[in-house]
């Protein structure tokens, strides 16, 4: 195996309320290649925030040490996702005078600084602030302001905020495992990245991700993005209904629902059973999966989406989507999703993978990954997203994850 540049890596590490990911990348001429991927269940996480440091920091170490064996690296720096139902999202405006008549960049940071200057709680903070258009001299539309003529330079941006400790509590679970978070960022943002065409995004589209314990949102119109929301429901709330429905452990649930789960009655033959094991040591049973999925799993999901179709609605975008939704997440691996969304919504849906890369595709090559995937791709983006570790940063990184192993030990 030909041990990669370090310089060259990028590691995306998706810490799921069902499942933590971490993706190894490597930046090429041709783009990035994934060359490492480790998974492990989750089990600190309650709708995308920790509950249980020490049962996460186990499986974040798992799923690097995973993905270390594979991508043949040490990993020492990491970009993160965030979710849960505490994040907010809220559209901005700043203005300020062009010193010199000419836009330059200090211009562009004081508009940007002028347009984040919001009051915000004390217990939250600002996660991303991403600019929409810059209008100088009542000139809208510009993406790119640099170098142009005029006299006052004005920013749209939307501005997402976090609840402090819920992303200390994601840094602290890093730094206990050794590992150095280079940046923060919202979950649906990056699976934006993998999943999401650029001319969608102009026409005006909707990412949905769907996972365990979130539905996490964004709208894209003209290119940019103007909602974001994360709404505490998911996957989990499905294998719930499964298991109280039809009494069985959560473990079986869940299998049931991979294995049989479909959204649309018709499309299951009414006289297919399947077996159902019961609780506390009783004899498997036979139940019908046209009953699954007509009185559990169809009202359910259609109860996610109608919550959905509540935001967009909310969000005063819903009639510019032109593009229409764009499903990504594990929960939405059920057969017959996207044509629910498509009922509910009344928009037109697509079922998304992660694109644009290369490697290990087949691996990466579903919904569940697009989160992690679209974090590697965030992190490629700039220069100064991008991981330039020095030669000594990885052996301090080894340290750092001995003296957290003993200082657990013990």
């Amino acid at each position: 195996m030909t041990r990669p540049k370090r310089d060259e890596i990028i590691v995306g590490l998706d810490i799921g309320t069902s499942k933590i990911a971490a993706i190894v990348g490597e930046v090429g001429e041709d783009g990035i290649d994934i060359i490492g991927i480790g998974t492990a269940r989750a089990r600190g996480m309650r709708k995308g925030v920790v509950v249980n440091i020490d049962a996460t920091v186990q499986a974040i170490r798992q799923a690097v040490q995973e993905a270390e064996h594979m991508a043949g690296c040490d990993i020492s720096t990491i970009h993160v996702g965030l979710a849960g139902g505490h994040i907010r999202g809220l559209n901005s405006h700043g203005i300020v005078a062009v010193k010199d008549k000419e836009v330059r960049e200090n211009d562009i940071e004081r508009v940007i600084d002028a347009a984040k200057a919001v009051a915000i709680p004390a217990d939250r903070e600002i996660l991303h602030v991403l600019p929409q258009q810059y209008i100088i001299d009542d000139q809208d539309g510009i993406r790119d302001p640099l170098g142009m003529s005029g006299v006052r330079l004005e920013a749209k941006v939307h501005i997402t905020t976090t609840l402090v400790s819920s992303a200390q509590n994601i840094v602290k679970c890093a730094n206990r495992c050794g590992l150095e978070v280079a940046a923060i960022v919202l979950e649906p943002l990056a699976s934006a990245e993998a999943v999401v065409e650029d001319d969608e995004k102009e026409l005006g589209v909707a990412l949905i991700d769907i996972g365990g314990g979130t539905t996490d949102i964004v709208l894209y119109v003209d290119g940019a993005i103007v909602h974001s929301a994360v709404l505490p429901l998911g996957g989990f709330q499905v294998t719930n209904d499964i298991a109280v429905g039809l009494r069985t452990p959560l473990q079986a649930a869940e299998g049931i629902k991979r294995k049989y789960g479909c959204c649309l009655p018709y499309m299951v033959e009414e006289d297919e059973m399947m077996d159902v094991p019961s609780v506390g040591g009783r004899d498997a049973r036979q139940v019908s999966r046209r009953l699954l999925v007509e009185k559990i799993i169809q009202p359910r999901v259609e109860e996610i989406f109608q919550h959905v179709r509540r935001e967009l609605t909310d969000s005063g975008y819903m009639n510019q989507l032109a593009a229409g939704v764009v499903l990504t997440g594990g929960c939405t691996r059920l057969e017959g999703f996207a044509q629910l969304a498509e009922t509910v919504l009344d928009l037109p849906a697509r079922h998304a993978s992660p694109t644009r890369i290369g490697g290990l595709v087949d691996v990466v090559n579903s919904p569940e990954y697009s989160t992690a995937v679209g974090l590697v791709l965030y992190g490629a983006k700039g220069e100064d997203m991008r991981v330039h570790p020095s030669e000594g940063k990885s052996e301090r990184g080894v340290w750092r994850r001995m003296t957290g192993w003993v200082s657990e030990i013990f």
